[in-house]
């Protein structure tokens, strides 16, 4: 089964109404062997505010190095988000094999007048998956209510309900105590339960958590708002959680005292994810304890620091500052609010869009006092017209207010009217961010296709099924540019693709009838010669709205076609560009590594001396070397972590020491430094380190803030682990497209944290989370990572991938050497190698071969 057929029976499911009931999930958890039996589960409920919970409690668990499944809902652009493990996203191959597993049992059930919906074929999914995996743990967001939800069809280790308020009244019930008691029922027998309530949701949360012989625990946020200091003194909290306020566009901090005590830094900005990090820290403390693991303070710091949460409250730029939010009740829209206080503005530019179902005067009401807006439509049946919505604006006395359609249309024309110290806010729908946010990280790659069998696997990795595969192999020839639209788009860029002279193939739910309806974002790849791709430019240019005007900018850009926004195209030329003064700039650079670790995997011990190490670099420098890399912590599989003193007391005497190297002291030779913390790249910025090497992508937010404030290079690494975890096992469908992806994603962290993108390097992560057979795909396809618009980075020396082609571990240079000509003939910018001088002829070599003799430089 192809994945689209997949997703497009899932989503059919959709068609089902819910019923109250554990049951149908429990029986298809039986067909399927009972895999819930396998998984120790954490479950959160709550009115609001048990999304981010769970993704807080999720990962300060990982830091703590347990292997953690993750059940959200709903999803932003793809169906995998909902089910992850350690942070990656199922893959669409095992969802194809779930589905064709499970298929054919739904069909009979439904035959049979029971059918199951869409919500309990996607719980069974993860529950499944997660015991497929063998993770340690999961943590799963409950849908709606808790006692029927079907992630009640679990036995849980922990339990946490974050807050009860009148919500779905028609399900759950009329008053706080129903609601509050229907909730509460995830309690189990000696499982603890966690909770932020107050007042009367508190006491029924207690009374049923008793019955189920549950012990309770009570957190608070923002101090214990609501209660008394009286009822503090006789029922203290075991965690109180104060906002402390934001420390960056994107972060704030949180101060905790009782069980633990500190002030912690969040990726989530607003008052109210104070209550959400104390139920987090709480949860997780317990669940870890139940699971006989220790949840040191390290681990409650990072996985707080490093809980992102795409969606809500999101800030995507800073000039002007735009924030994409959720909020599509009276309640969030007053929460959002008193959020976005916390900034400083001119002007405030709304974007809005709504489901029908909505109430659309008091959400607008609550909403903050704006001075244009512009109303739109996501693509969603249930999708509220955009004139009703400007009505409702303009009676909660919002001046100008334009009714629009497609979201990323009208996120453009707020951002238009935008000054850069005046604020747009993208709200009221899910759907609407997640259509925005697809805009905003869209990324088109281009392909290299060299041969049949070349077209073949591009369109097979961009998830075209076999017989689309046939159907326009012979046509993907030229120059081929694969990317994710919403499916209407996906169809419109296909059709007039084809309508200039080229080709074009749809995957995922567009290979089907069903065109992204779902939300979906449809990957489509486009192929045809640069005439026919610049027709095509010109064609979306022209195009009335719908949001092809930058789908048209990305595919231009894609190919070096400069579009003047009216229709006119040029290609461009050398001269258009601006040339950083880097190494990399206009040539393969090759960076020298220089261990200082005794335990590193190639060099450990070798320049632990400084004498040795100012030597090394001599040699490097002699050999051709454009940067040296400095590294006081292996990160090679299994590897002990070192303590942030320990690694600062290796790394800056080194860097110190190398300074009295001429071509170093003169900055002919760069001086990089490999660290995951942020203390160790201030202290060796201090000390004279030019560029700062990340492997873990810019994860910590203070690390972002130190290369920001440097305004120095910094190389963000694709990495699951670090150091390597030699257990781990990741699937992905297509590791590049998974990469870039991912990359993409913290690239936004980057511009948000005021890092200049000429500053940024990209590196794929060779090694890291990877097979020999993933790693090698990767080197093929480097040259994909340049859609990201940074210099790539291949990081290849040495290492295990080589011993698939028969390298023992003391016999790879050679290998090394090969793989370095192939990573600079197809678009590596910098390699990073062990062996300065055999790497360096490699890379002038290719450079040779690809006309850098042409105009007579380097001729004899």
């Amino acid at each position: 089964m192809h994945y689209h057929e997949a997703a497009a029976f899932l989503f059919d499911l959709r068609r089902f109404s819910v019923k109250p009931g554990t049951e149908r999930v429990e029986a298809l958890l039986a067909h399927l062997g009972d895999p819930q039996d396998d998984v120790p589960f954490v479950q959160i409920a709550g009115s609001n505010g048990k999304g981010s919970a769970a993704r807080l409690t999720e990962s300060v668990l990982r830091e703590a190095g347990l292997s953690v499944g993750l059940y959200t809902s709903p999803h932003l652009s793809a169906l995998a988000e909902r089910v992850r493990v350690d942070g990656r996203e199922m893959t669409e191959a095992a969802v194809a094999d779930f589905v064709a597993k499970v298929r054919p049992w739904l069909i009979e059930r439904a035959a049979a007048g029971e059918p199951l919906t869409f919500f309990e074929v996607v719980t069974a999914m993860g529950i499944r998956e997660f015991a497929r995996r063998e993770v340690d743990v999961a943590v799963l967001e409950v849908g709606l209510g808790g006692e029927y939800d079907a992630t009640s069809a679990v036995d849980p280790v922990a339990t946490a309900v974050t807050n009860v308020s009148l919500e779905h009244t028609a399900v759950l019930g009329d008053t706080i105590e129903e609601i509050a008691r229907t909730k509460s029922r995830i309690a189990r027998p000696d499982a603890p339960f966690v909770t932020a309530c107050e007042g009367e949701a508190l006491d029924v949360v207690r009374e049923v958590a008793g019955e189920a012989g549950a012990p309770v625990t009570r957190v608070t946020g923002d101090g214990g708002a609501g209660r008394s200091e009286s009822d503090e003194t006789e029922d203290p909290p075991a965690l109180a959680a104060t906002y402390e306020g934001r420390v960056s566009a994107t972060d704030a901090e949180v101060s905790l005292s009782g069980e633990r005590e500190g002030t912690y830094r969040l990726p989530l900005v607003g008052r109210h994810q104070a209550a959400n990090a104390a139920v987090a820290v709480a949860l997780a403390d317990r669940t870890a304890a139940a699971l006989g693991t220790d949840l040191g303070e390290r681990a409650v710091r990072d996985g707080l620091a490093r809980a992102t949460w795409p969606g809500r409250f999101e800030v995507v730029e800073t000039a002007p500052l735009t924030v994409l939010d959720g909020a599509h009740n009276p309640a969030a829209a007053r929460t959002l609010a008193a959020t976005l206080d916390e900034y400083d503005y001119d002007d405030l530019h709304l974007v809005y869009a709504a489901m029908h179902d909505k109430d659309h005067a008091e959400t607008a009401a609550a909403l903050p006092e704006a001075a244009t807006a512009v109303t739109c439509r996501p693509a969603i049946d249930r999708a509220e017209d955009p004139t009703v919505l400007a009505a409702a604006l303009r009676s909660a006395g919002v001046g100008e207010v334009t009714a629009g359609d497609d979201v990323t249309d009208a996120l453009a024309t707020a951002v238009d009217r935008a000054d850069e110290g005046d604020c747009v806010l993208l709200v009221g729908s899910l759907f609407a961010v997640a259509e925005a946010r697809a805009a905003q990280m869209r990324t088109v790659r281009e392909r290299a296709v060299r041969d049949a069998e070349d077209a073949e696997h591009a369109l097979d990795t961009a998830g075209v099924p076999p017989e689309g595969v046939a159907a326009h192999r012979d046509g993907v020839d030229h120059r081929v540019l694969t990317l994710r639209l919403r499916g209407d788009r996906a169809e419109r860029v296909a059709s007039e693709a084809r309508a200039v002279g080229g080709d074009a193939a749809l995957g995922g739910l567009g290979a089907g009838e069903d065109r992204g309806a779902s939300g979906e974002q449809v990957p489509v790849t486009v192929a045809g010669t640069v005439a026919e791709i610049r027709a095509l430019v010109d064609r979306l240019d022209a195009a009335d709205g719908g949001g092809l005007g930058g789908v048209a900018a990305d595919l231009a850009a894609a190919v070096g076609i400069e579009t003047d926004g009216i229709g006119g195209t040029e290609e461009k030329s050398d001269a258009d560009e601006a040339t950083p003064d880097f190494p990399w700039s206009d040539r393969t650079a090759v960076m020298g590594v220089l261990n200082v670790t005794p335990d590193s995997f190639h060099d450990g011990g070798r320049h632990a001396d400084l004498d040795d190490a100012v030597a090394g670099v001599e040699r490097m420098v002699d050999a051709g070397v454009d940067v040296v890399d400095v590294g006081g912590e292996s990160t090679r599989p299994g590897a002990e972590p070192v303590p942030v003193e320990a690694e600062i007391e290796r790394v800056v005497p080194t860097v110190e020491a190398i300074q009295s190297v001429p071509a170093v002291e003169s900055g002919d030779v760069l001086v990089s430094v490999d660290t995951r913390k942020p203390a160790v790249a201030e202290a060796a910025l201090d000390a004279g380190a030019d560029v700062i090497n990340d492997v873990t992508g810019l994860e910590d937010p203070e690390m972002r803030s130190v290369v920001a404030d440097a305004d120095c290079p910094v190389i963000v690494m694709h990495s699951l682990d670090a150091p390597v975890d030699p257990d781990a096992d990741p699937e992905y469908d297509d590791v590049v497209s998974e990469a870039v992806d991912a990359l993409r994603e913290r690239l936004a962290l980057a511009d948000t944290a005021g890092i200049d993108r000429d500053r940024v390097i990209v590196d794929p992560g060779l090694g890291f989370g990877k097979s020999p057979a993933e790693d090698f795909e990767l080197l093929a396809r480097c040259g994909e990572f340049a859609a990201l618009g940074c210099p790539v980075l291949v990081g290849h020396s040495h290492k295990s991938l080589y011993g698939a082609v028969g390298r023992d571990a003391d016999d790879r240079e050679h290998a090394t050497v090969a793989g370095t000509a192939l990573a600079a003939d197809r678009g590596a910018d910098i390699v990073r190698v062990h062996d300065v001088g055999e790497n360096r002829a490699a890379v002038d070599v290719a450079a040779a071969v690809n006309g850098a003799l042409r105009d007579g430089d380097g001729a004899e």
